[in-house]
């Protein structure tokens, strides 16, 4: 998930930091609906791209035709890019798990070929493992709104992160209204077709296409509101769907209320439990060793303080580091980008199958946190100037694919109302809060609204129990929010992980998995009041 969206997974230009330093007006209501009478694509099976993940893991690679509008009979389409790991045990094979890594904006095809590993063996075994990269986004017809990254780049320049002081926040706030309006111009109706109805609609006809009876599902973050779509527009094809880091119905959609009082993320309360769980990293690493956590000063306190120092110095003006011989300045913004983003995974990834796919970690943040701190004593360095490009056609994967969805469906606020709120977010989260809340701010300008949202209700009965899970600590989406799924769905059960970061997922629990597989293999919910135990504490 990308953390320019409200809800995501560290996978962002700030992650590509990490893994360097590690290194050294409404629109209509969408009815439920069929896709009986719609043409079932073809999935024609075949190597992925030589060398690329998908490929190192052992997965093969299809396209599907899908109606660009499904209120159009005209026959336009738009195309989704597939991606497969067949069932280890095909003798004992059950069907096929869909798996959506969330966003929204999160690729499918490339996020589930690191992420592969955390599917329990028993899945891998029984199911063909199958993601997809939505409508709109990465692979798939996609919105770009600049002809290439670079090209995009220069345009956001000093705003690609969040504004600090007043003349910021009105350049910000400028730029993004030219950014959208851009998008406006180059994707044109795409803007308006890239909603969750839709892709639940296209993930049924992917179900149809892979031949199962019913959805097999496993959706983390944003995933958990696509699944909660799906069961409502498809209840009688729900066979299992794990929904995982939840985002409440009733948040995304502002409970169906006309009057907005608040960004979508504070709506999930991604802002509030960021600043939560930041808390708890520096509680947790001034608790641990400088061999578990370099950042530590000794105690809970003294190591709030010392990041509290480092804040403060950042504001002051970047500071520069050396890594791999190159010059590279972080500045105040930018850090709380790359913390933000790095709460979500509390022990590092690393795939031995796929190198690239080695990511995140607490240990690592502390490792770029003290990084900073050794070199903060360095001259202030004057902004640096962005440097020319010479821009070619490129795809490439912007903050534009997940703000099309989220600001095309999701409420927002009036401009005058999010100045209100952006004046209050310190006082209510601290300094972290800010990186959401002005994620959310492109949405307040945006050009385009979608033409099928689908709003609810969210309680028809399902032909099979839904499982809930949520992560007592997560940051991005806290655990009120899979309580509230729970309740908002007619027939679910919750299963709470006692745990930090973002999804059971991607930060495991073998109690929970064990539920999982039981679930997804045999139909059989955890019992209520279910709690299990994060498999490995921060910083041990």
């Amino acid at each position: 998930m990308e953390r320019r969206s409200c809800t995501t997974t560290a996978l962002g230009v700030a992650a590509a930091l990490l893994c360097v330093l590690a290194s050294a007006v409404a629109p209509p209501q969408a009815r439920a609906g069929s896709t009986a009478r719609l043409a079932v694509p073809t999935l024609t099976w075949g190597p992925c791209a030589p060398g690329s993940n998908a490929a190192l893991a052992g997965f093969v690679c299809a396209s599907a035709a899908v109606p660009f509008d499904y209120s159009d009979r005209s026959g336009r389409t738009i195309t989704l890019a597939v991606v497969k790991h067949a069932a280890t045990d095909p003798a004992r094979r059950i069907g096929t798990l869909f798996m959506n890594p969330g966003g929204p904006g999160g690729q499918g095809t490339t996020q589930i070929t690191g992420w592969l590993q955390f599917v329990p063996e028993v899945l891998r075994e029984r199911f063909d493992v199958v993601s997809w990269d939505p409508r709109g986004i990465g692979a798939s017809t996609a919105v770009q709104c600049f002809p290439s990254a670079e090209t995009e780049a220069d345009f956001l320049g000093e705003f690609a992160d969040f504004p600090v002081g007043h003349r910021q926040e009105q350049g910000y706030i400028s730029t993004w209204r030219q950014f959208g309006r851009a998008c406006g111009r180059r994707a044109g109706d795409l803007l308006s077709h890239v909603s969750t109805a839709e892709t639940a609609r296209d993930l049924d006809l992917l179900r149809r296409a892979v031949g199962d009876r019913a959805l097999t599902y496993w959706g983390l973050s944003y995933g958990t509101f696509l699944g909660a779509t799906y069961a409502n527009v498809f209840p009688d094809k729900v066979r299992a769907l794990v929904l995982d880091g939840n985002v409440a119905p009733s948040a995304w959609t502002n409970a169906g209320e006309h009057k907005v009082m608040q960004t979508i993320s504070q709506r999930i309360g991604s802002d509030v439990s960021a600043n939560a769980t930041l808390s708890a990293l520096l509680r947790l690493c001034g608790e641990a060793p400088l061999d578990k956590c370099a950042f530590s000063a000794g105690s809970a306190a003294a190591t709030q303080a010392k990041f509290d120092a480092l804040l403060a110095r950042l504001r002051e003006g970047p500071i520069t580091i050396e890594v791999d011989g190159d010059q590279l300045q972080v500045g105040y913004a930018f850090f709380l980008d790359v913390i933000s983003e790095g709460l979500d995974i509390v022990q590092p990834i690393v795939n031995p199958d796929v190198p690239a796919a080695a990511f995140g970690g607490w240990p690592l943040l502390a490792d770029v946190a003290q990084a900073l701190w050794e070199n903060r004593d360095d001259p202030v360095a004057p902004p640096a100037e962005p440097s020319a490009s010479q821009p070619t056609a490129d795809t490439y994967a912007g903050p534009e694919q997940g703000l099309a969805v989220i600001c095309g469906e999701a409420p927002a606020p009036t401009l005058g109302q999010f100045r209100r709120l952006a004046r209050q977010e310190p006082a209510r989260t601290g300094p972290i809060g800010e990186v959401s809340l002005w994620g959310d701010e492109p949405c307040v300008t945006w050009p385009a609204r979608s033409a099928a949202v689908y709003r609810g209700p969210w309680n028809t009965s399902t032909s099979a129990p839904i499982l809930v899970i949520g992560n007592t600590t997560d940051p991005s989406t806290p655990l009120q929010n899979a309580g509230k799924m729970a309740a908002e769905l007619a027939d679910a059960r919750l299963l709470t992980v006692n745990g930090y970061g973002h999804t059971e997922f991607l930060n495991p629990s073998a109690c929970a998995s064990n539920a999982v597989v039981a679930y997804v293999v045999n139909g059989v919910p955890p019992p209520p009041g279910t709690t299990c135990t994060q498999d490995a504490a921060p910083f041990k």
